[in-house]
C-alpha cells in the first residue's frame, strides 16, 4: 500500500503496518524517519489566551525547535470559551502567535488560562473542510452552523455547541484509544470509516503523534466511526455465536483474518482518489514550507522541507 499524498512530496523509507480495526474505524499504521527540532503539540504548544471570540495565542515555550500548529487544533477549557483553528502556522522557539481566524465553538467567558485548565481535540473529520474553507475570515461564530448540522446527525439537538459530542460523549469516543494500539516507533496513520479513506495523519517523529493520538482517534475520527458503528449494528442485529477450536485452529483462523482485513484495505485504498486539484504555499519558515492541498475527494495541510515530507494532514472532504 502506498502512503496517499500529493504529487512531488517525497515518502522515500515510509511504510505502511498492519491494519488494526474497531468497529467501523480502521487504523493502517505509518512508520518513516524522524525530522529533527519540531516541538510537539501537548508539551511544546500552549494556548496561552483567549483575546477574546475568535481571537486566541498560542505560545512556543520550547527553547529551541519550532512548532507546528497541528491542523483544526482545538482547546476545552475552563474560564474560557472553547475555540478552534482553522489552519496550521508555524511558532519560532520562544514566540506566541495570535489567530484572529479561529472558530468559537461554545459559548463562554475569555480569560487567561493554566495548565490543568485544557485539553485539546481535532476537529471531527465532518467539519475540517468547513473550518479550512473558513481560514483567514474573522468571525467567531462562522462553524456554528455546520456544529450544528454535525449535532443534528447523531441525534443531538441542532446548535453550534460541539461540546454535546466532544464533552458529552468523550467516555464513548475514548474508548478507541484503548481499542486500537499506538505502536513503538509510529509517527502517523490512514484512518478509514467503513472502506472510505477519512484522515492520512502524519507527524514529523513518533514523540509528536503520541501526543497527538488520542486527539485524532478519539475526536477527529472517532465520532464518525460510532455513529457508522451504531448503524451497522442496528441493522445487522444479534450476531452469531461461534464455535472454538484448538489453539492451532484459533491461530489459523486468526491468521486467515489479518490477511483479508490487510487486502481489503489494500483494495479501499487503491480506489481512493485523492489526488488534489492544487497545492499553495502558504507560509514559509527557514527551510520549511507549509501548503494547502486541495481537490474534489480531499483537503488539508503539509509540511515539508523542500520535497520532504515532515508534517501531513489530509482529509476526506466528505463522508
Amino acid at each position: 500500500m502506498n502512503l496517499p499524498v500529493p504529487a512531488g512530496v517525497d515518502t522515500a523509507g515510509y511504510r505502511l503496518g498492519p491494519p488494526q480495526r474497531a468497529g467501523a474505524l480502521t487504523m493502517v499504521p505509518v512508520f518513516g524517519p524522524s525530522y529533527p527540532g519540531i516541538a510537539p503539540p501537548r508539551s511544546g504548544l500552549k494556548l496561552s489566551r483567549v483575546v477574546t471570540y475568535g481571537q486566541v495565542e498560542l505560545t512556543n515555550p520550547s527553547a529551541s525547535g519550532v512548532a507546528v500548529v497541528p491542523l483544526h487544533v482545538g482547546y476545552i477549557q475552563d474560564a474560557a470559551q472553547n475555540h478552534a483553528l482553522c489552519r496550521s502556522a508555524f511558532i519560532a522557539a520562544g514566540q506566541t502567535l495570535r489567530f484572529d481566524d479561529a472558530c468559537c465553538v461554545q459559548e463562554s467567558q475569555g480569560g487567561y488560562l493554566s495548565e490543568r485548565d485544557q485539553w485539546f481535540f481535532i476537529l471531527p473529520v465532518e467539519l475540517r473542510a468547513a473550518a479550512l474553507g473558513l481560514r483567514g475570515t474573522n468571525q467567531y461564530s462562522k462553524l456554528w452552523g455546520d456544529i450544528a448540522r454535525f449535532n443534528g446527525r447523531y441525534g443531538l439537538p441542532a446548535r453550534g455547541h460541539l461540546e454535546q459530542v466532544l464533552t458529552r460523549r468523550r467516555a464513548v469516543l475514548t474508548q478507541y484509544q484503548s481499542r486500537l494500539e499506538l505502536l513503538d516507533g509510529q509517527l502517523g496513520a490512514l484512518f478509514f470509516v467503513g472502506d472510505t479513506l477519512a484522515g492520512v495523519e502524519i507527524a514529523p517523529d513518533p514523540v509528536y503523534f503520541a501526543e497527538v493520538w488520542m486527539a485524532l482517534v478519539c475526536f477527529a475520527y472517532g465520532p464518525a466511526a460510532w455513529f457508522a458503528s451504531a448503524a451497522v449494528a442496528a441493522a445487522a442485529g444479534p450476531g452469531a455465536a461461534c464455535e472454538a477450536g484448538s489453539l492451532d485452529d484459533i491461530r489459523a483462523a486468526l491468521h486467515r483474518r489479518r490477511q483479508s482485513v490487510a487486502d481489503e484495505v489494500s483494495e479501499w485504498l487503491s480506489r481512493a482518489a485523492w489526488q488534489p486539484d492544487s497545492v499553495v504555499e502558504d507560509e514559509r519558515y527557514l527551510d520549511l514550507r507549509l501548503s494547502t492541498v486541495s481537490g474534489p475527494a480531499a483537503a488539508g495541510q503539509v509540511v515539508t522541507d523542500g520535497s520532504r515530507l515532515v508534517y501531513a494532514s489530509l482529509f476526506a472532504t466528505a463522508l
